[in-house]
């Protein structure tokens, strides 16, 4: 998706963009964004919310509840056994 606006900088320095751009992204108010800066050029980047990425994410790999466990265990039991 390639989508090109001209905007203005408003009060306190906030950039507003245009609502074909929030539409297009579905970015929320309160949703976070990536600022970079390089040389004379600004990006910016929407930032996924862990939870939301999590719960609505490509999922890749399964676990199950028993495997929890174990691994669970098995870390306990090494922060114990490896404690001064």
């Amino acid at each position: 998706m390639n989508l090109a606006f001209e905007s203005r900088i408003g009060k306190k320095f906030a950039v507003y963009l245009p609502k074909a751009v929030v539409e297009a992204l579905g970015l929320r108010e309160g949703d976070r964004v990536l600022v970079r800066v390089s040389g004379s050029t600004l990006t910016l980047e929407m930032l996924q919310d862990p939870l939301e990425l999590a719960l609505s994410g490509k999922k890749f790999a399964s676990i199950t509840p028993k495997q929890v466990e174990e691994i669970s265990l098995e870390e306990q039991t090494s922060r114990i056994e490896g404690s001064p």
